[in-house]
């Protein structure tokens, strides 16, 4: 294995396209990663009966999550691209974990707050840390693909960590599913000590896209303008996102009946299992537009955006459960796409010792979004009905259509094109 110079991209000697042993066990760690974060979804009625909790504390403890994952994703990101990457994902494996088996032990409001707050801090390093490790080892002609496979597991996490806590809920109490799931996260890090052994990229400080150290610095990334498109519009697009995974299962219990399992796999299967199958085509797809020049990646997101925004209206009218379901998953598909082409932009933007900090400060961005649209939910809810909140995320994703079509046009082949000049410089210096 040896670093382009140009770039520090890693290249494999070996000519392997995928290096499917890092991908297969990434992939399960997202999807272990979303089933603990998005079970607590599911039994909110239980909740409300064990616990006493009002539609407000509910909506407290779907955003207590986020806003600590909010708040320390920054700080990871940046840590990510100056650190071990592998430690850096079995430590959070690890840390979540105990705390979703504490969760399990929990016996008051404040006391599941808590436990809520910790596994946002425990969970932020993940993500920034595992996706620059696929962006080290996948080049750009299949970066695209290796990283929505990856964000495919965090779907599958959240559909079975949803479905499995109604079902075991409904059954055995609320907490069985944490201790559980919590369990399972330890023995997988312990299998992560052994499989990421020795994949950990160095870096080349002394080499630096545009031939200045300070590149790396925050405030540099966020002079990169087709950053804050993709910064703005994945926050927007998150808002309503959290909102629906933290809100819809209730939704569905209240509005046409559905047991806890029932509610909990359509609240998160009509949004993951489209997402499933959005984030692999849309690899795809984003991988063939590069090829006839890599903004038009961002084209693509704007394009679904604006249909992903007109099917959400659906919400507003008095619509049964078959039209709801079709429209969530169609919304889940076309969103799916759109979000294939982030991570490849951001590696086509930014250079690699940039990447997670990029990363961080986005989950930063969407985090707290989050928050806000579910705490928002759980107020709104004592005067308007979900279904009328559900319908005001429609104009939130016409926005999003807006922001990158803007981006599109006037910002982002320019962005490239001042890497692509740096990158050249960088290798004239080096000779």
């Amino acid at each position: 294995m040896n670093v382009d110079i140009a770039s520090n991209e890693v290249i494999s000697e070996s000519g392997r396209s995928f290096d499917w042993p890092l991908i297969a066990l990434l992939t399960s760690i997202a999807a272990l990663n979303y089933s603990d974060r998005m079970a607590m979804a599911a039994v909110f009625p239980l909740l409300r009966a064990d616990l006493g909790v009002s539609d407000v504390g509910l909506g407290a403890i779907g955003s207590a999550f986020l806003w600590t994952y909010a708040l320390g994703s920054p700080f990871v990101g940046w840590l990510a691209d100056r650190r071990s990457r592998t430690r850096m994902v079995i430590g959070s494996l690890f840390a979540w974990s105990l705390v979703t088996v504490a969760t399990g032990l929990t016996r008051s409001v404040n006391q599941l707050i808590v436990m809520r707050l910790l596994l946002g801090f425990a969970e932020c390093a993940y993500l920034p840390a595992a996706v620059g490790l696929l962006a080290d080892h996948h080049g750009p002609r299949h970066r695209g693909r290796a990283i929505s496979l990856h964000t495919a597991g965090l779907g599958i996490g959240a559909v079975l960590g949803t479905t499995a806590a109604g079902y075991l809920g409904q059954h055995y109490g609320w907490r069985i599913t944490f201790l559980i799931l919590g369990g399972v996260g330890i023995l997988l890090a312990a299998a992560a000590v052994t499989v990421l052994r020795g994949k950990d990229v160095p870096s080349v400080p002394s080499i630096e896209y545009a031939g200045v150290a300070s590149q790396r610095s925050l405030r540099d990334l966020l002079r990169i303008p087709s950053y804050w498109v993709l910064l703005v519009q994945s926050m927007i697009v998150s808002l309503g996102i959290w909102l629906f995974l933290n809100w819809l299962p209730l939704y569905f219990t209240d509005t046409f009946s559905l047991s806890l399992a029932g509610a909990g796999f359509f609240g998160a299967g009509l949004l993951e299992f489209p997402g499933l199958f959005g984030v692999v085509v849309g690899g795809q797809i984003s991988d063939s537009v590069a090829r006839r020049g890599r903004v038009h990646r961002m084209l693509v997101q704007s394009i679904c955006y604006f249909i992903g925004g007109a099917l959400l209206v659906t919400f507003t009218t008095r619509a049964v459960f078959a039209l709801v379901a079709a429209a969530v998953f169609a919304f889940s598909f076309v969103r799916s796409i759109a979000q294939s082409n982030e991570g490849p932009l951001l590696c086509d933007l930014l250079a690699p010792r940039q990447r997670s900090t990029a990363i961080g400060l986005m989950n930063c961005a969407n985090t707290f979004a989050g928050g806000l649209g579910v705490l928002g939910a759980g107020v709104l809810k004592q005067n308007y009905s979900l279904s009328t909140i559900f319908g005001g995320v429609s104009m939130l994703v016409f926005g999003a259509a807006v922001i990158t079509a803007v981006g599109y046009k006037f910002l982002l082949q320019t962005d490239l094109n001042s890497r692509v000049k740096g990158e050249l410089d960088v290798e004239r210096n080096a000779k």
